[in-house]
């Protein structure tokens, strides 16, 4: 085999970047965390942005982000690694140790002190080392409950510290089959359901978690994963507890019957109170040493092999994914933009008002005449129901069948109506000649036949048109109901009418707290412009700054 200065090789679907795993053994190396790579000043701006259109919540919108999803059985050692990455400690205990996707952001950081904080709703925790995880379970409480359940609803946890690499991950609940401790009972339809909804995407990069000590083809995280990610393209796998089975290993990463596209890592999990220091240390000697292990390539074992890979992988996605991004963003922006630029313009008196209603008004009036006459459905694209041009001419044309059905509906007793009346209104008169009274007989008998079917054509025709101008009406109204939304979002204004007003009805307010508070006649009413005569007694009994605010509010209502 090589020695311990191989290249790590990262196979991605768009390059292949070759850079130093393992230093020389003269060279002195920060070992309290992860090596950190030259990659890192490439890397951080890339994840910047994509922690930045995190923030603003684009995914909502849609828009998926890449992401490093961290998957895998319960007892797998996610956190191990997980911890081994951020150089932190993470909750640790029997059963679901994580209940929520916890969203670890590391940023390498020059300064010699951490920074560690928490953030979930609109609460930012701040922490330290020594004090994360119960933090991170306090949080956890407040997001999923006290108890053993889950939830989808995410723990954003930010690390910035020196020697960690630039990453960010989703760390999922890991897959448990049999609920105990009080778990919910479809404990594994849930953590299933949030892990298919994190992988799905084609940007999310699945890392897988293994154990040495399990049959990789009966893994059930490996199963989900091959099926959103067939060829395994954008699956990597992390084996550890390699210590603890060491036999086969090397035919098991190797031989790779289950498809990992962007190969294996193998790792030793930190044991017991060893520092970090001393995990990477015991890793490198457990490797380089162990006569099964060693014969493992070097490019594929270690912490700091892991973390250079992740980082390459990323932002490898992210490169390839931003430009899509980018587009899409900037749709979802025009359609937003579009959206907006329906809204009214602000209104600032009645006569605007009445304009803006007029524009309402008009604007289901032009939708109408585009659908119903025009035959223009460019409003309702994939609503067949407002195609109304093409409706009313299948409704016309069924009628018109329907009428010549009962014209020539000749299945039983042909020509017996005829011959009857006919023969009930022989007379005198040139042969060969139908009589008129004939004729008009067999007519009337006709047309009543068939009196129902115009009216019912025409309540149909109707019905339709009615069903077509309920979505109408729905719009109508809530354009309307929108404006007088808008108005509780907005409480300034610079519309120069409004501030005339006010100034007028404020102009009294010194007048009426004298008479309220200060006047010895102590009167019962105050006129007030606007108002006339209002009753003041009752107020004497409020200090003068509550009268005052009360009066100023009460001028400002006014003039909505």
């Amino acid at each position: 085999m090589a020695g311990r200065n191989k290249h790590v090789v990262s196979k991605t679907s768009s390059s292949l970047a070759i850079v130093e795993a393992n230093p020389p053994a003269n060279k002195i190396v920060p070992i309290e965390a992860p090596i950190v790579s030259s990659y890192n000043d490439r890397i951080r701006p890339l994840l910047d942005t994509v922690d930045r259109l995190r923030n603003l919540n684009v995914m909502r919108e849609g828009i998926q982000l890449p992401t490093i999803v961290v998957v895998g059985y319960q007892s797998s050692g996610k956190s191990s690694v997980l911890e081994s990455l951020a150089g932190i400690s993470l909750p640790r205990g029997q059963g679901i140790c994580t209940r929520v996707p916890l969203v670890m952001r590391l940023q390498r950081s020059y300064s010699t002190e951490p920074e560690i904080w928490l953030e979930y709703g609109d609460t930012v925790v701040h922490t330290d080392e020594e004090h994360i995880a119960k933090a991170i379970c306090a949080a956890t409480d407040v997001i999923a409950g006290s108890g053993k359940g889950v939830s989808d609803a995410p723990l954003t946890l930010h690390v910035k510290k020196a020697g960690v690499p630039d990453l960010t991950m989703v760390d999922l609940p890991g897959i448990t089959r049999v609920p105990v401790n009080g778990q919910p009972e479809n404990i594994y339809e849930q953590i299933s359901a949030m892990i298919m909804k994190y992988i799905k995407p084609q940007e999310s990069i699945i890392l897988n978690v293994l154990s040495a000590t399990v049959d990789f083809t009966t893994c059930e995280s490996i199963r989900m994963s091959r099926q959103v990610d067939k060829t395994g393209e954008r699956t990597l796998a992390v084996v550890t507890k390699a210590d603890m089975a060491p036999e086969g290993l090397l035919q098991k990463v190797t031989a790779d019957d289950v498809s990992i596209g962007l190969g294996y890592v193998c790792v030793r999990n930190r044991i017991g109170e060893e520092t970090y220091q001393e995990a990477r240390m015991q890793e490198e000697l457990l490797f380089r040493t162990h006569p099964k292990l060693s014969l493992i390539d070097d490019d594929i074992v270690g912490i700091p092999v892991l973390a250079q890979k992740l980082m390459l992988i990323q932002a490898t996605m992210i490169a390839r994914c931003l430009p899509e991004i980018v587009r899409k963003i900037n749709e979802k922006m025009e359609i937003s933009v579009l959206e907006l630029n329906k809204l009214p313009m602000v209104m600032a008196s009645a006569g605007e008002a009445l304009m803006t209603l007029m524009d309402i008004i008009g604007s289901a009036k032009e939708s109408l005449l585009r659908i119903l006459i025009q035959g223009d459905f460019s409003e309702y694209p994939g609503d067949h129901k407002m195609h109304c041009t093409a409706r009313l001419a299948e409704m016309l044309s069924q009628f018109s069948d329907n009428l010549q059905a009962h014209s020539n509906d000749v299945t039983i007793d042909f020509l017996m109506d005829e011959i009857k009346i006919l023969d009930e209104c022989k007379c005198v008169g040139l042969p060969n000649f139908i009589p008129r009274s004939a004729f008009l007989a067999i007519l009337s008998q006709y047309v009543d036949g068939i009196h129902s079917k115009p009216v019912e054509f025409i309540k149909k025709i109707w019905d339709y048109i009615e069903a077509v101008l309920i979505p109408m009406k729905e719009q109508s109204v809530n354009r309307v109901a929108e404006i007088v939304e808008m108005e509780k979002l907005t409480d300034y204004t610079c519309n120069p009418d409004y501030m005339t007003s006010w100034t007028e009805k404020t102009a009294s307010q010194q007048s009426f707290v004298h008479a309220v508070l200060y006047d010895e006649a102590k009167p019962e009413s105050f006129s007030l412009a606007g108002f006339g005569e209002v009753k003041i007694s009752h107020l004497r009994k409020y200090h003068a700054h509550l009268l005052q605010q009360a009066f100023d509010m009460k001028m400002r209502r006014t003039l909505f």
